[in-house]
């Protein structure tokens, strides 16, 4: 029996009106969604506030039972939610199949959070046993993207109920079903009770209105530094706790000792894989002068051999881009950067959605396809000649979020990538890494600062509360 069933998946209608659910690669519409508008987020703030005081009081072993039977029925129901992820998302059945593993793995690590030591016994001048306990934030609110939708989603939602918080969740209207409806399908079946987990999937409005409602104290968002900028100043307003993940314009550095095959085989999946649409995306490759020719060419090469097109019918490398204005920005940075004389080695056409991987050489400081993230298959290639000057571009920009380094001398690259501001580093990979065992997050314009995976869940998603204990009232001045 299908776990989705378009009749049934949004069980209250939400007034933001209907947006049809769209295969990027056809243009077919596969089913139509209702989307939130802010009198939706009130309501279902307001359910959700109503069913987390005694989800809270939940025994722990309850709370995880239903987290380890979540990540079971991605497992159970993986050919189902592999096809949505495909047919929705553009992914290729590979990343879609890393998306379930990830999402099980989430559920699983959640699970293992809610029997986590809460607090500690602190030490006191007085007569009182004094201690700390880590308490749900409450509701929490998350805004999550169309490009790794389950990922993205459920890497907040996951923990966040674990620890004994409702969650309101706005997937990004193009994937609201293997971004959203499929989460809470997964939940409801794995014995979620009802009122604490609602999915809102709507436009700039709802996500507006998840910021401000007064009943949701924390908001964890990823997307786009753009628009978290205004999520963090939203939020900064209302005097609530955001935590942001943001975008990206990450380096692979490649160094004079490097195997090239190696680096090129690296650097290929770092920047092509999703269509680089992706945070961690390979944005800017610099490559040690003496190999600098050669690795354009065999990337150009390598660029070239790669098959584009509908991951759903064909076995292909790349899919489609999310829709038309995604794959403007694209070839309007690649045009934009050969206006400014980089050189066009691989790429730079797109027949419908489908974007070729591209290469340039020749960028400089100010090529834009360097210089910005481009969200999208395009890899800039510029040489440098010293350690410095490697770590001096690597460092360049606004952003701060992971960082590859190739090279046979592995203390080398430590120390080399201690040098440059990431939060996230990988000596002898490339940029594109995530495991829900590891904390994830950047820093500057990639992030606050705040991290999700592992142990980071518990300061994500919880209060922590001193509390004291005595016998007898103490005697005060007054």
């Amino acid at each position: 029996m299908p776990l989705l069933d378009p009749k049934t998946w949004q069980p209250v209608r939400l007034s933001g009106g209907e947006s049809a659910v769209v295969e990027p690669a056809t243009g077919e519409s596969l089913a139509t969604v209702d989307l939130a508008g802010p009198e939706d987020v009130s309501a279902a703030a307001r359910s959700a506030a109503a069913a987390q005081s005694a989800w809270a009081r939940t025994p722990h072993l309850v709370r995880a039972a239903v987290l380890r039977r979540a990540g079971d029925l991605f497992a159970e129901h993986a050919a189902e939610l592999r096809e949505w992820l495909v047919r929705e998302s553009g992914s290729i059945p590979g990343k879609a199949e890393f998306e379930l593993h990830v999402a099980a793995q989430e559920c699983y690590e959640a699970a293992a959070l809610a029997s986590r030591p809460t607090g500690q016994v602190l030490p006191s001048d007085q007569p009182r046993l004094s201690y700390t306990r880590r308490v749900p934030a409450g509701v929490v609110g998350v805004i999550a993207p169309f490009n790794f939708p389950l990922i993205l989603a459920i890497r907040s939602v996951a923990p966040a109920l674990a620890l004994g918080n409702a969650v309101l969740l706005k997937p990004d209207p193009r994937t609201a079903v293997c971004g959203g409806l499929s989460l809470a399908a997964v939940l409801a079946e794995a014995g979620l009770p009802e009122g604490l987990f609602h999915v809102l999937p709507g436009g700039a409005d709802a996500g507006q209105a998840l910021v401000a409602e007064p009943s949701v104290p924390l908001i964890s968002f990823t997307g786009s530094t753009a628009a978290g900028r205004a999520v963090g100043e939203a939020a900064g307003h209302h005097l609530k706790r955001a935590h942001l993940e943001l975008g990206g314009n990450s380096a692979l550095v490649v160094l004079a000792d490097a195997d090239i095959e190696t680096a090129v085989a690296q650097a290929s999946w770092g920047s092509f894989f999703h269509q680089g649409q992706i945070c961690m995306t390979t944005g800017r490759h610099l490559v040690h002068a003496s190999l600098y020719e050669e690795y354009v060419e065999r990337l150009a090469a390598k660029a070239e051999s790669l098959a584009v097109g509908d991951p759903h019918r064909e076995q292909v490398h790349l899919g489609p881009v999310i829709d038309r204005g995604q794959l403007a920005r694209i070839h309007g940075l690649v045009e934009s950067s050969t206006a400014h004389g980089a050189v066009l080695a691989a790429g730079g056409t797109h027949s419908e959605l489908f974007y070729r991987p591209t290469v340039l050489a020749g960028v400089d400081d100010d090529t834009p396809a360097y210089a910005q993230e481009v969200f999208g298959p395009v890899a800039p290639v510029r040489p440098f000649g010293t350690l410095d000057e490697a770590a001096a571009l690597a460092s360049a920009g606004p952003y701060g979020l992971s960082l590859g380094i190739v090279t046979r001398d592995t203390a080398l690259g430590l120390e080399l990538a201690d040098r440059i501001p990431a939060g996230i580093a990988h000596i002898n990979d490339q940029t594109v890494n995530d495991e829900a065992v590891a904390p994830f997050g950047g820093v500057a314009a990639s992030g606050s600062g705040a991290r999700f995976g592992g142990e980071a869940n518990l300061d994500a998603f919880t209060e922590l509360r001193w509390t004291t204990v005595r016998r007898e009232a103490p005697g005060h001045p007054f």
